[in-house]
């Protein structure tokens, strides 16, 4: 459980950067409705880190300047009727008292309260997100201090990205923030190792698919992300969630599976084969793969550009490629006309946290990306695809069809420490 006081750190943090200007955060919109059916709601994630609020229909204003009100929130009344339908909202005096904002008013009051926390700050920060409403209302309160301007000397002239506050904030986990990713982590493993066990000739890729998530359910989370659970062919389809197919003997079975804990997500991929044995081409293509990823992690290191991990993984990719036959040319022109594409079409990882593609820079400018510290989270997951249609690059060889279908993918979560790294999901065997 992520503390108050955490959620205190970090709008500490934000008002820091953003000094004399004022920060508007907005919730995620209602629930999604489907022919009268409500969806499971999901909080905005910046919202989130900086509130710790999980209801729709709210907005946080950080406003540093002003004299009473720093931390301000707007949220939805208790309304009895409503809650016997939909659930209990926590209410303006609850949550004053639950949450630490200094004020809270209904969000019906927005316009009438707003003005007040925009009138004398330097800069309006603000990101333009999904809900198009909204962004409207923030541009209008904007253009009226604009038209203000010039009669009081003082207001908001720009408008800036609050992602470019939050995003290397949210990239440095902190412990507490570390221990829900652990423990999203430890549950995953369990899952993975379960579906594992489960995983035979004749299973349904659905009934690997239901112990994962099953097990996620009774540790009290749920899925990250839709679960692949990809047997043959399948494998070869990045984002495979029809879960349809019956396990064939000789199959390869990928499993690209998460849980999220308290909205930290963990993500894992395992590769193997289901009757326990590799085909030589299988074992030939895993073993790369592995050679890839281990090469791959070694990279991850404080200090290092995020790139060195994507560029080494190539390099062994490629290399490995050529020395079954399947690429044809010289390694550093191979890789340069990115040659190799039809079979590695993706990066090697991503930031992973309160989203599964977390927030978090690449890079700090054109040529220079960002480099490694203690507390970043990251995927390292290379991966060789050799679909049944596969289309060589130009002027590469054709496939033989004992190389067709073959779909493999290696994933862990890997912390970036002080010394070196940390795998947190190093409990999946490989």
């Amino acid at each position: 459980m992520i503390e108050a006081a955490e959620y205190q750190h970090r709008r500490d943090r934000i008002m820091a950067k953003i000094g004399q200007g004022t920060a508007i955060f907005r919730s995620a919109p209602l629930a999604v409705m489907h022919n009268d059916v409500e969806h499971p709601f999901r909080q905005e994630s910046d919202f989130y880190y900086v509130t710790g609020f999980n209801e729709p229909n709210a907005v946080a204003v950080l406003a540093p300047h002003h004299e009473e009100h720093r931390y301000i929130l707007f949220v939805q009344p208790k309304d009895p009727d409503k809650e016997t339908w939909t659930g209990y909202i926590t209410g303006v005096e609850a949550a004053k008292e639950k949450y630490g904002a200094d004020v809270v008013y209904p969000i019906g009051e927005l316009s009438e309260h707003l003005p007040q926390y925009l009138a004398k700050c330097d800069r309006l920060y603000y990101h333009f997100g999904r809900d198009e409403a909204f962004n409207h209302t923030i541009l209008r309160h904007w253009q009226r201090c604009i038209r203000l301007f010039a009669k009081n000397g003082y207001g908001p002239t720009g408008i800036e990205d609050t992602t470019f506050i939050l995003n290397p904030l949210r990239v440095v986990k902190t412990e507490a923030e570390l221990n829900a990713l652990r423990h999203a982590a430890d549950v995953s493993v369990l899952a993975h190792n379960r579906a594992r066990d489960l995983a035979k000739p004749g299973v349904y890729e659905y009934q690997v698919q239901a112990e994962i998530e099953y097990t996620f359910a009774r540790n009290g989370m749920t899925p990250a992300y839709p679960s692949i659970v990809a047997g043959g062919e399948n494998a070869c389809i990045l984002h495979y969630i029809e879960n349809n197919r019956q396990l064939q003997d000789g199959d390869l079975l990928l499993i690209d599976a998460g849980g999220a804990y308290q909205y930290y997500n963990a993500d894992i991929t395992r590769t193997f084969a289901v009757n326990g044995t590799f085909t030589k081409q299988q074992q030939a293509i895993y073993e790369l793969v592995l050679a890839a990823q281990e090469k791959a992690i070694a990279e991850v290191q404080p200090g290092n550009p995020y790139n060195s991990f994507h560029d080494i993984a190539v390099c062994v990719l490629v290399q490995g490629l050529l020395d079954f036959g399947l690429l044809q040319g010289d390694l550093d022109e191979l890789i340069a006309e990115e040659k190799y594409k039809p079979f590695y079409m993706h990066r090697t990882g991503h930031w992973l946290g309160l989203d599964v593609h977390d927030a978090g820079p690449y890079k700090v400018t054109e040529d220079q990306w960002y480099s490694f510290q203690p507390g970043n989270l990251v995927t390292v997951e290379p991966g060789i695809y050799i679909g049944p249609n596969i289309k060589p690059a130009e002027g590469q060889p054709e496939i033989p069809t004992e190389w067709r279908g073959i779909g493999i993918r290696i994933e862990d979560d890997v912390l970036v420490t002080a010394n070196g790294n940390e795998v947190l999901t190093a409990g999946v065997p490989k």
